[in-house]
């Protein structure tokens, strides 16, 4: 790493740490469990116009292992082996109401695998969790023409608010790649956006998904867009050539970047994005 590199990691400011409580808990589908999440730390989250706003939890490795937060990793790595230490995982913010000093957040259901879907799925009341942040960037233009909303599983909740920010005369198109219809969510939109679920027919591998092709086949409107697709690593990285290379979308007005990667667990993904095969933009410092 240079100086230069080292010097901007260290100047970057370190999100806040928050541990909040859960207080309501939700299934929405058959894959999607919706948590709310209050108590005093709600007043550390500096909230933002982004909607795609991002935390970065912080879960045991082991359910059984009796830590609970706050966690103090510099103190933890002092006793504890490397691989026994909490781990960071990425989830979006669904919304946050400062009214009653809460916010959600979705967790997809899909067994034990994983370290985020099973501590949703026998979290109860009570329970407490971890977080820092939030990040994002993303915010609906009411001057572009029209919009480009795409993404699989991973990107329905920033989608999701996409929609409900959009200006009530906003125009253009919202694809989302789910495995079945029982996945599907119903999301408020402005009337000129076009939402349609696309099915694979089960869990997702290269062969099945269908987002690239649905997005490939749809009329290319005049005027200036704006795009926010986000999703599998690979079908990001095609979607890229398309809409940034062949379509011509300027990279302003173009939100894209991978949320997960197939075959790969959350931190090996994580730590490819430092290198050439995790970087969308093969020039481009990963931001998500």
């Amino acid at each position: 790493m240079s100086q230069q590199v080292a010097a901007t990691t260290r100047s970057r400011p370190r999100r806040p740490q928050m541990v909040m409580e859960v207080v309501a808990v939700e299934d929405i589908s058959p894959t999607y469990r919706r948590i709310t999440f209050g108590g005093e730390d709600f007043k550390n989250f500096q909230d933002s116009d982004a909607v795609d706003k991002y935390v970065k939890l912080l879960l045991p490795q082991d359910p059984n292992s009796g830590l609970t937060p706050p966690f103090d990793l510099d103190e933890l790595r002092k006793t504890m082996p490397r691989d026994e230490l909490p781990l960071r995982r990425t989830y979006t913010v669904h919304s946050v109401d400062p009214t009653t000093e809460t916010l959600k957040m979705d967790f997809v259901i899909h067994g034990a695998d994983g370290l985020a879907g099973p501590w949703a799925e026998q979290a109860k009341v009570g329970d407490l969790l971890q977080f820092s942040g939030p990040g994002g960037k993303y915010q609906p233009d009411p001057e572009a023409d029209w919009h480009l909303l795409a993404g699989d599983e991973a990107a329905i909740p920033a989608i999701g608010a996409a929609l409900t920010a959009m200006p009530d005369d906003a125009v253009g198109y919202a694809l989302i790649e789910v495995a079945t219809a029982a996945d599907e969510w119903d999301l408020v939109a402005p009337e000129g956006i076009e939402v349609t679920w696309l099915h694979r027919g089960g869990p997702f591998t290269p062969e099945s998904t269908v987002l690239e092709q649905a997005i490939k086949a749809l009329p290319w409107r005049e005027g200036r867009v704006q795009a926010f697709v986000h999703g599998e690593r690979e079908s990001m990285k095609a979607l890229r050539a398309y809409l940034h290379d062949e379509r011509g979308v300027d990279r302003a007005a173009l939100s894209l970047s991978a949320y997960w990667a197939y075959g790969r667990g959350e931190d090996e993904f994580q730590a490819e994005k430092k290198l050439p095969i995790g970087q969308i933009y093969p020039e481009a410092t990963p931001q998500y």
